[in-house]
């Protein structure tokens, strides 16, 4: 006699769900004609094989079962048989994942596998949260680190490197540093020996190191948890989120909707091929895959079951596992039809938009995709998706390393880029402004190569990005010359320096601040070495570096008018006598918009209606290659001088001085000033 006891079960809960009388399975498959679920034990013994009625079991295409008697860890699968054609075919040997699965088997250890399966795992376990919630702080107010999880431990002295366990070691640092938001990359279970290139000197095969090849949306990387006990990645996930929520700094996933880790014709079966090709999948009349991700297929994100399935999983992980935001990777793609044509108001994006549950949840953009898309500025907001603002940076790289013609334009960039987000009802700090981030240069690359140096990858130096618009001072590479690595740590804050003050959400990468180095690779994905991981070491060779970046952080935070709700609107203000923000050049109320040069000077009013809310801020900028001097506007007594990027000890000592001659500054070349008067 069977220890266990099955009924129709609830169509109504995708996945596996604890019920009164045991465990509710649901899954869709629209095209299958038979559904068979296989239980196993923690050592891979099939217990049972239970196989669904289609009259019984079935509701639509949700496929169904309630079972009672499972014992409290176990793990499973399903087969599925039906009528292979051009856009589906059946394998019922193969064993499918189920994409709603929360654990995965097989994965819990970085590098190497354990023998067993891929496939869903199920056990409960408690966690006490002690009334944790998501942060919710405002986004104009939020500084955003972004980090990889075994990159940023991988190489410290923590007890748990490369792990979730590792990132709470490492909370104070992140503290003290001042950002109030981690970016995490990819944390959703992937598999790292998904890469097909080798090193050209070792001739051993590289890992998929970043993660953007997810294997299904609700479990979290298991090889992160350094807990390998069955579910013991999601309690420590939970911890780790709990942690950082009570040191103030929320947690934002990069998630990656794009595409999946079956590939194109060509790749493995997984889960969503074998269930519903056509459905998860744009594909063409002969069962083509599209490829508008770069990486062998594309998520049909507005097919209603696929929506479906995005909304839950970000639902999940914002009300179980107390997520504070998510960035989309390649998000432009999820405003594609099946047939990959550009929706104007995409039904999975308005979704999330609009989602009750996820209404004061962070929801940021990249928008474009690999098939030439670029929404920077045109993503459809619904007046809430901010977007990684691409223009932000490459009009600051171009106008620090010289490029002319750029003045009016880095002026927009500096307020705000109203230009791009105002139509669409939304606010500055909707713009997510970065000058690097995971994809490309670091900052001290992007001051010491002008080319990429990725031989390393396996592809001949054929990948990454060509067009860095960057600049090397003269020496490709690493260079002792005193002068050149003096101009490099002076555009690095330059660079710095123009992120802080600007309008908007800033975010930077892990290791800027301390002058992390890829060596030039500007595309590291399959570089699981110490070509990736952050190098602790660096924190003390470039403290001043350190230093620097914790002092801008924290005058950021001390002028709310660096960070405003709303754009800048030009009035003159009646307490003050002055507009909100006004430009300069070298003399007061003179800008120099449309005359080639490199320099440009704003002046932010302190004032909001009647009532005073911050200082006078004057910065002025000189990207010139010889000095310039400025005059500051209204250039009477009290002026006070804050920051110079050409020397930067006094700022990072926190000493603040009149400034001696307000009506004639002198700046030198590639440098940057900012002065505040109450």
């Amino acid at each position: 006699m069977s220890p266990f006891l099955i009924s129709g079960g609830d169509p109504l809960r995708m996945g596996v769900n604890q019920t009164p009388k045991g465990h509710n399975f649901a899954l869709f498959s629209d095209q299958a004609s038979l559904l068979d679920l296989l239980i196993f034990d923690q050592t891979g013994a099939l217990l049972s094989r239970f196989s669904l009625d289609p009259l019984r079991h079935r509701t639509g295409s949700i496929w169904h079962i309630e079972i009672s008697g499972l014992p409290e860890v176990f793990n499973y699968s399903y087969q599925v048989k039906g009528v292979s054609g051009p856009l589906q075919s059946f394998d019922p040997d193969q064993e499918l994942l189920d994409p709603y699965a929360k654990g995965i088997s097989g994965f819990e250890y970085w590098g190497k596998r354990t023998g067993l399966p891929m496939r869903g795992m199920w056990a409960k376990r408690d966690f006490d949260w002690e009334g944790d919630r998501p942060l919710g702080r405002p986004l104009k107010d939020s500084v955003i680190y972004e980090l990889h999880v075994r990159g940023f431990t991988q190489a410290a002295e923590v007890e748990n490197p490369g792990t979730f366990r590792g990132v709470i070691e490492r909370i104070p640092y992140l503290k003290d540093l001042g950002v109030t938001a981690v970016e995490l990359m990819p944390i959703h279970e992937f598999d790292e020996f998904d890469c097909p290139f080798l090193d050209p000197v070792t001739k051993t095969r590289h890992k998929n190191y970043w993660g953007y090849s997810s294997i299904n949306f609700f479990s979290i990387k298991s090889a992160y948890a350094s807990d390998k006990s069955p579910m013991g990645d999601v309690a420590e996930f939970k911890a780790m989120v709990k942690a950082l929520h009570n040191a103030g700094i929320e947690v934002i996933l990069d998630v990656v909707f794009n595409h999946t880790a079956e590939g194109g014709e060509q790749g493995r079966v997984i889960n969503f091929k074998g269930l519903s090709a056509n459905s998860y999948y744009m594909l063409d009349a002969n069962g083509h895959y599209a490829n508008y991700s770069g990486c062998g297929n594309t998520f049909n994100c507005n097919h209603p079951v696929v929506k479906r399935m995005i909304l839950d999983s970000l639902q999940y992980f914002v009300a179980e596992l107390h997520v504070d935001g998510f960035r989309f990777d390649l998000a432009s793609i999820m405003s594609r039809n099946e047939k990959g044509e550009v929706l104007a108001e995409p039904p999975v994006l308005e979704s999330i938009a609009k989602d009750p549950l996820l209404s004061n949840t962070k929801i940021i953009a990249e928008a474009w995709d690999a098939a030439g898309l670029y929404q920077v500025g045109s993503f459809p907001a619904s007046g809430r998706w901010a977007e990684w603002n691409g223009r932000f940076r490459d009009t600051v790289r171009c106008f620090a390393k010289g490029d002319k013609g750029l003045t009016a334009e880095l002026a927009t960039r500096l307020a705000g880029s109203e230009d791009l987000y105002k139509h669409s009802q939304r606010n500055p700090y909707h713009s997510i402004n970065f000058i690097t981030s995971h994809d490309g240069f670091t900052l001290m690359d992007l001051v010491s190569y002008q080319n990429r140096h990725n031989l390393a990858n396996g592809e001949e130096g054929r990948d990454g990005e060509q067009h860095n618009l960057s600049f090397n001072f003269g020496v490709e590479g690493p260079s002792e010359a005193p002068r050149i690595l003096q101009l490099r740590h002076r555009q690095i804050r330059n660079f710095a320096t123009l992120l802080f003050i600007s309008q908007g959400t800033p975010m930077f990468p892990m290791g800027d601040e301390i002058g992390k180095t890829q060596g030039g690779n500007n595309n590291p994905w399959c570089q699981d070495n110490a070509t990736s991981w952050l190098d602790w070491s660096l924190a003390e060779k470039n403290a001043e570096l350190l230093a620097f970046y914790k002092a801008l952080i924290r005058f950021r935070k001390a002028h709310p008018h660096l960070h405003k709700r709303n754009f800048f609107t030009g009035r003159t203000n009646l307490s003050s006598h002055l507009p909100d923000i006004s430009w300069h050049a070298q003399r007061a109320w003179e800008p120099e918009f449309d005359h080639g040069n490199n320099k440009l000077a704003l002046l932010i009013d302190g004032y909001q209606g009647p009532i005073k809310k911050d200082q006078l801020i004057y910065a002025a900028l000189n990207f010139e290659p010889e000095p310039k001097h400025f005059e500051i506007p209204q250039s009477s007594s009290g002026w006070l001088k804050v920051l110079d990027t050409y020397n930067p000890a006094p700022f990072i000592a926190g000493e603040i001085k009149p400034a001696a001659e307000p009506h004639n500054l002198r700046l030198e070349p590639q440098s940057i000033q900012v002065f505040v008067r109450d």
